[in-house]
This record gives C-alpha cells, sequence and structure tokens, in this order.
C-alpha cells in the first residue's frame, strides 16, 4: 500500500470500526475525509449478486470519462477479467473484511496508468453487511495520459486485510491539497454522499 489516500481512508476506517469488524454507515463523517472525498466510491450489493456503484467521486469519473454512478462494477474491467475484481468485492461484504487491490488502466491507444483500490466494508444495520468503501487513485499522475479517458483496468495483484496490524500505517504529515482533490462546485459529491449515509452535516466550519 503506497497511497497517501488509502493509508488514510483505511486508518479513518479502522478507528471507526472500533473492535467491531466492520462500521455502520451512519458511523462515517464525510467532513473527516473531505480532501479524498473525489477518490472515493461507494459498492452495494444487488439482488442479483452483483456490484454496482452507489456513488462515485469525481476524479474517478472523470479518469474513466464517464458517469459511474448505477453502473455494475464489472464495468470497469476487460471482458472475462472481471470475475475475479468483482469476486473480491463481494468478498470484502461476504466476510467484512478490507481488501487492496492494484491494477493497471489502458486507454484506446494503449497507454497505461497504475492504480490503487482500497476496499472497506461497510454496514447498513447491526445485521447486514451489503456496502463496501473504496478508495481508487493512480500511483502516477494521471495527467500522462492526456486527454484520453482509461478504459478498463486489468488486475495485477490483490490481498485480503485479514491481519489488523497491517492496517496501522502511518499517516502521512502533510494532506495533499492540490485542486485535483478537491470536490468541484457542481458536483455536490460530498452532499450526496452525506444523503446516501443518513448523515446531518452543518457546513461552514471549520475542522
Amino acid at each position: 500500500m503506497c497511497q497517501k489516500a488509502s493509508i488514510e481512508i483505511l486508518n479513518y476506517w479502522d478507528r471507526i470500526r472500533g473492535q467491531f469488524d466492520a462500521p455502520l454507515r451512519a458511523q462515517i463523517d464525510p467532513a473527516s475525509v473531505r480532501h479524498i472525498l473525489p477518490h472515493l466510491f461507494i459498492l452495494e450489493e444487488m439482488p442479483s449478486g452483483t456490484s454496482r456503484f452507489r456513488l462515485a467521486g469525481t476524479a474517478i469519473c472523470n479518469l474513466f470519462g464517464r458517469e459511474l454512478r448505477e453502473r455494475s462494477f464489472a464495468s470497469l474491467w476487460a471482458g472475462d477479467q472481471s470475475d475475479d475484481p468483482v469476486r473480491i468485492a463481494r468478498s470484502v461484504m461476504a466476510h467484512a473484511v478490507p481488501a487492496l487491490m492494484n491494477a493497471t488502466g489502458y486507454t484506446v491507444s494503449g497507454r497505461q496508468l497504475a492504480v490503487e483500490l482500497a476496499m472497506m466494508p461497510i454496514r447498513s444495520s447491526s445485521e447486514t453487511c451489503d456496502r463496501l468503501l473504496g478508495c481508487l487513485t493512480p500511483v502516477a499522475n494521471s495527467t500522462s495520459l492526456g486527454a484520453e479517458p482509461v478504459e478498463f483496468l486489468s488486475l495485477d495483484r490483490s490481498r485480503m486485510l485479514t491481519d489488523r496490524s497491517t492496517l496501522q500505517t502511518e499517516e502521512p504529515e502533510e494532506q495533499q491539497a492540490s485542486n485535483a482533490l478537491l470536490v468541484s462546485t457542481g458536483s455536490d459529491f460530498g452532499g450526496t454522499m452525506r444523503r446516501m449515509l443518513h448523515l446531518k452535516i452543518f457546513e461552514g466550519g471549520r475542522t
């Protein structure tokens, strides 16, 4: 795990869950991770057994050049290579264990970009773990792709983070504060996330 956003969201998730295997969605405070909201997504398990995007941050949608909300998680992956990533996402929810995936994104012209995905289970109730909170970040600067969006991902490696000690990663002292990590005025991803998580946040204060 090398991305600052992955480290931060995993450590945040680990703190709020306490001694439980997964936190309730009502425990998630978007204001606490507002500077990485564009890189966050929420997947939900459908009755058909598939996983689809309930929310996807602006940085993720911009990377793929399309809105991902209500699209299947499988749609990010190349052809039949979606089986393993989808199975991993379902395992995160079914077993309430976080996972880390490394993948390579490909454009139409064949340009490549390494990305890191961290996925953590969240519960809609004390009995049901049917969603996951995810973070998707490029390992390198995505401007190297030019105007080309990523067409699909190919899974390189993955691991389930079953040992709690692996989550105790030191957070960087300085937070990334570039404009690329800020939510654009028109996206309102944070507001949508608050509504989806049934949270009440008062805007305008300093953290």
